[in-house]
C-alpha cells in the first residue's frame, strides 16, 4: 500500500484517477475548438492563362483532386453566433483586377469581371482585402426594410482589414466586426467589415468601435474608397443607407445570419434557375 516503484495506494489513486479523467475531458475539449477553429483546408488551383477572359482560380480539397465551391461547400460559420466566420478573398489588398465569384458558372471559380468583352479593373488600389462570405446570397426578391432596395444577387462582400495580403482564393477565419450599408445601382450591397483571425490587432477588435481606437480613421477610408471607386468609370457618387453610419457586430452577425437563411433556401428552391445561378 505504499507508493514504490510507481505501485499507487488507495489514498493516491483516489486522487490520481479523478485528476486524470478531468485532464483527459480537456485535451477532448481542446481538441473540438482546434477543430473548429481551423481554416477549411484547400487548394487554390488556376486554369488558363493569367490577365485573359479564360483564367478561372478553383478550390481543390488538400490531399485530393477533388475540386469544390468556394460558394456552396465551404461551411460558412464556425459558431452559431456567427462572430467566427469562414471568408473566400476575391481582390488582394492593393491590386485593381476585379475578381469575384462566378455564380453562374459550375463550382462557382473566382474569375476577373468583365464589361464588353474586356476584362475589369479597378481605377484606385483597393486597401482592403475584398471578398466574400460562402453559403450566404442576397436575395433580389427580398425587399431590405433599412433600405426599401432589393439584395444584388450576390454571396455577401467582405472588406478583411487586417495586416497581410490574402491572395486570390485564399480561405481564411475572420473575425466580423460590423458592416456598411452601400446603396449600389438601385440594389442594397451590405459590406461586412472584419479582421483575419490570426492578425496581431485581432485580439483588440471585437466590435466596431474598437477600430477607430485601434486603426483611427480606417473606416471613413473604407466608407470614401467605396462612396468613389465608380467615379473612375465616369459614374456618380455611391450613397450609403442607415445615415452612412457603420453599425456594429450584432447588427453585421444578424444581416449574416439573413444572408445564410437566404442562401439556405436558394439551394431548396427554384430561384437559382431563375436568375441563372449554379448552385
Amino acid at each position: 500500500r505504499r507508493v514504490h516503484g510507481g505501485v499507487f495506494g488507495p489514498c493516491q489513486l483516489s486522487v490520481v484517477v479523478p485528476a486524470m479523467k478531468v485532464w483527459s475531458q480537456a485535451i477532448t475539449v481542446y481538441r473540438g475548438i482546434v477543430r473548429q477553429t481551423r481554416p477549411y483546408t484547400h487548394a487554390a488551383v488556376t486554369r488558363g492563362e493569367a490577365n485573359t477572359l479564360e483564367y478561372r482560380v478553383f478550390l481543390q480539397q488538400k490531399d485530393t483532386t477533388k475540386l469544390i465551391s468556394p460558394w456552396h461547400d465551404v461551411p460558412l460559420s464556425v459558431n452559431a453566433d456567427m462572430k467566427l466566420l469562414r471568408y473566400v478573398n476575391e481582390i488582394p489588398r492593393g491590386n485593381r483586377a476585379k475578381f469575384e465569384l462566378a455564380t453562374k458558372e459550375t463550382l462557382n471559380p473566382i474569375k476577373q469581371d468583365t464589361k464588353n468583352g474586356k476584362l475589369r479593373f479597378y481605377g484606385i488600389d483597393p486597401i482592403f482585402n475584398y471578398g466574400a462570405l460562402p453559403q450566404t446570397w442576397e436575395d433580389p426578391d427580398d425587399i431590405q426594410s433599412e433600405t426599401g432596395l432589393a439584395g444584388d444577387n450576390d454571396p455577401l462582400d467582405l472588406v478583411e482589414i487586417g495586416s497581410r495580403i490574402l491572395q486570390t482564393g485564399e480561405v481564411t477565419l475572420v473575425k466580423p466586426l460590423g458592416v456598411l450599408c452601400l446603396l449600389d445601382g438601385g440594389e442594397t450591397d451590405w459590406k461586412i467589415i472584419a479582421i483575419d483571425n490570426n492578425d496581431p490587432a485581432a485580439p483588440l477588435l471585437n466590435d466596431i468601435d474598437d477600430v477607430e481606437k485601434v486603426m483611427p480613421g480606417k473606416i471613413s477610408a473604407i466608407r470614401e474608397w467605396f462612396r468613389s471607386y465608380k467615379t473612375h468609370e465616369g459614374k456618380p457618387l455611391n450613397k450609403f443607407g442607415l445615415d452612412e453610419r457603420a453599425m456594429g457586430l450584432n447588427y453585421a452577425a444578424d444581416v449574416i445570419k439573413m444572408a445564410h437563411s437566404s442562401w439556405q433556401k436558394l439551394r431548396g428552391s427554384g430561384k437559382s434557375n431563375k436568375y441563372g445561378l449554379a448552385v
